[in-house]
């Protein structure tokens, strides 16, 4: 187990297990969960497949539960899991929560999904809270574009006095955000990354600046860095070291780990391109002058 820390930020290098049992109990405000969804991706050469389904379930129980005590009296929790897991921690975590919402992230796909079946299009998050009466929600801060009468200047006579309908609202429980792609500036190499947007509709929406939020299984530490971003608190936690660098890189907490200089790759469209034709010396041979009107 290796920590590091850097102005209330903290990459922990190590079990999620392991570091949850040393926490202290209700000290989170938020909790992320995006664990493996035991569908059999490969994460740095760790192929994330359990034995049987009961074992990964249980597997899951463990972190939940732990979550759980770690989350203050008032605190949030969102978890995501695969849609045929779901259902399973759903009903597990009822006792335990109250759920507030069952949110549908949906995204378009760039290739064909399936063939022979109708492929998803979605992955699954619940919105749970300990406290039903006191908990963090700050519509006035995630409120988007009503699509409604509004964009037609249409007016609600309804109302005793008509008024026209509000351009905004807060978000629904489906969310059309679309999935980090290779060609965004965002992207890290890793098979399972969650776009910045999805997380800081989330911190922003269930969390205060100051507050601490926590993600047990960070990957590519999207969540530590909109925590930071919006001047929150974070902890990080994940097993793999190359997701370690990752997030010690993004969080700008060392520039180097064990000797290696940390910096984003080069992606293949990124190669060095020729210098500007404005930076280069211009020279008429003919007449042995410079092109901007200067001697040679």
């Amino acid at each position: 187990m290796q920590v590091f820390e850097k102005n209330g930020h903290q990459v922990v290098y190590g079990d999620t297990l392991e570091y949850l049992r040393s926490m202290p109990d209700e000290c989170v405000d938020l909790i992320f969960c995006d664990p493996p969804y035991n569908i059999g991706k490969n994460f740095n050469g760790r192929k994330e497949k359990w034995a049987s389904d009961q074992d990964y379930l249980s597997w899951c129980y463990q972190w939940i539960e732990l979550c759980i005590k770690k989350l203050k009296p008032t605190g949030t929790i969102y978890l995501m899991a695969a849609t045929q897991n779901m259902p399973y921690i759903d009903i597990f975590i009822r006792p335990y929560v109250t759920i507030l919402s069952r949110i549908i992230w949906y995204y378009d796909s760039s290739g064909v999904q399936a063939r022979k079946y109708f492929g998803s299009l979605y992955e699954p998050i619940l919105h749970c809270v300990k406290n039903p009466r006191k908990y963090t929600f700050n519509a006035e801060s995630i409120l988007i574009e009503a699509p409604t009468g509004a964009t037609r200047k249409l007016i609600d006579y309804r109302k005793a006095v008509p008024t026209m309908y509000s351009s905004t609202k807060v978000p629904g429980n489906v969310w059309q955000i679309p999935r980090v792609r290779y060609r965004m500036p965002e992207y890290e190499n890793h098979p399972t990354q969650k776009p910045i947007e999805l997380l800081k509709r989330i911190i922003i929406a269930s969390s205060n600046p100051g507050d601490l939020v926590l993600d047990p299984f960070s990957g590519t530490f999207t969540t530590s860095f909109v925590a930071q971003q919006n001047g929150r608190h974070s902890i990080g936690i994940d097993v793999e070291e190359e997701y370690i660098k990752i997030g010690l890189r993004r969080l700008d907490i060392c520039k180097e780990y064990r000797g290696e200089t940390l910096q984003r790759p080069c992606k293949s469209y990124e190669q060095q391109q020729p210098e500007s034709i404005e930076n280069l010396p211009l020279f008429n041979h003919d007449k042995g002058t410079s092109l901007h009107g200067y001697n040679s």
